[in-house]
């Protein structure tokens, strides 16, 4: 009978791809994660004391989810079953837990492995809930989206939740010497193009070691420029609706808030890089010069708008670059957020008063009816006061006066404050305080 490698053009014997060949056959041998699996990690602690508890793996892809389980498993000496979340539904699961009771009345347990847990609907992931209290299963789940977002709570809360790190360079090349001595030859590249072949893994090991299969078929050696004609740089990992999402924006908006502007056009490329909408950067840039700079600097809202709208004449690519200057100028201006705050307390304030009329004085009165009821009496029109100002009491009968709006020494709110307070001294005087 022709087997499935047969017919598939294969042998036994065919060369694996260097991913699977160099899969950690121990927890020892995975790299990058040493604050998990090593005598100190939460991991390492657990497999001392001879235990294992149901987790959650999170961590981007190609850093070893699914190693980690496997060898979890093996090591507890428990029956490894896997599943996806992405091709498996409620059948599925039943005839797992259902093989798994079985299993263990045999004195057998059973870790079972769900890659991209958070794939599964709510419905689902409760289904987990009576096994996993029951210690039918050991539940290892894997995801590279943030849980406390992705899986519900009642889930969560039965589980503990482990990060992976992304490969940094060191790891990433230290699989490259573990491909290099498992092929017994060092891969044909030169230093530089060895360093731009770990960038363009962006982290992730398993991908890193695709690319070095390439490589090492290649006959010559390779530089920097012919390496880039022979591979493709990975894409960021960046998902527009998941953490990365929030993430990155909150890095832009703090590094604009911290005044860097290098770090807040970095963050800005970031983002469009990896194919966020501008016009969301946009509004958010919006947002910020009202929030972060106000009076401060009020020519960077009118920037921040003029680059919304550039972008919405211009768009992608030309119009993305109104965008990095708005960025740039809200960055570099100086920041105030007295207006923002502000606005909440009148806000507070609003709500807590209710309904209180204005004082009359202030009140138009347009017919007799409303003269004689005392509406604009005593109104005081401040142009023709001495400076301006007439010190009127615009606040109603019922209220003292709030300070609601505190400029800061910052910008053009410099300027602001003292006026506030030459207005105060003026207040004060003409009420003979």
């Amino acid at each position: 009978m022709t087997s499935l490698f047969e017919s598939a053009g294969l042998s036994d014997g065919a060369p694996l791809p260097l991913a699977e060949r160099l899969r950690p056959q121990t927890l020892d041998d995975v790299i990058g994660q040493d604050h998990l699996l090593g005598p100190e990690g939460p991991i390492g602690r657990m497999l001392a004391q001879d235990r294992l508890s149901s987790c959650i793996l999170w961590g981007p892809p190609g850093v070893g989810k699914t190693t980690i389980a496997r060898l979890l498993a093996g090591r507890a000496g428990l029956e490894f079953v896997a599943l996806s979340a992405v091709f498996s539904g409620v059948g599925d699961l039943r005839k797992v837990f259902d093989a798994a009771k079985a299993r263990r009345e045999t004195g057998q347990g059973t870790l079972l492995f769900v890659d991209e847990i958070h794939r599964f609907n709510k419905a689902q992931q409760d289904g987990f809930l009576p096994f996993v209290e029951a210690g039918t299963v050991t539940l290892v789940g894997a995801t590279t989206e943030n849980p406390s977002f992705e899986l519900n709570a009642a889930l969560l809360s039965r589980c503990q939740v482990f990060v992976l790190n992304r490969l940094d360079a060191d790891a990433l090349d230290g699989l490259l010497a573990r491909a290099e001595k498992e092929l017994g030859r060092a891969l044909p590249l030169t230093q530089d193009a060895r360093a731009q072949l770990v960038d363009f893994a962006d982290g992730d090991g398993r991908y890193l070691l695709t690319l070095a299969d390439e490589v090492f078929a290649q006959k010559a050696e390779l530089d920097a420029a012919s390496l880039s004609k022979l591979l493709q740089k990975r894409a960021p990992v960046y998902d527009k609706s998941g953490e990365a999402h929030y993430n990155l924006i909150s890095a832009l908006h703090k590094s604009m808030r911290g005044s860097d502007p290098d770090a807040a056009l970095y963050w800005l490329a970031r983002m469009i890089a990896g194919g966020e909408d501008p016009r969301y950067i946009a509004r958010r840039v919006i947002r910020f010069a009202s929030e972060d700079i106000g009076a401060a600097d009020p020519v960077a809202l009118m920037i921040s708008m003029e680059a919304a709208r550039s972008y919405e004449r211009l768009g992608s690519p030309e119009g993305e670059l109104a965008i990095a200057q708005a960025v740039l100028h809200c960055a570099s201006a100086p920041k105030s957020n007295a207006v923002y705050t502000a606005w909440k307390a009148a806000l507070r304030l609003a709500k807590e008063t209710g309904s209180v009329a204005p004082p009359k004085n202030i009140l138009n009165a347009p017919t007799k009816m409303m003269k004689s009821l005392g509406y604009g009496a005593g109104y005081e029109y401040d142009h023709d006061s001495d400076d301006g100002f007439s010190g009127a009491d615009y606040w109603p009968d019922e209220m003292d006066r709030v300070t609601l709006y505190a400029p800061k020494d910052a910008g053009r709110e410099r300027a602001i404050a003292e006026r506030m307070a030459r207005w105060a001294d003026l207040r004060a005087a003409k009420r003979g305080n």
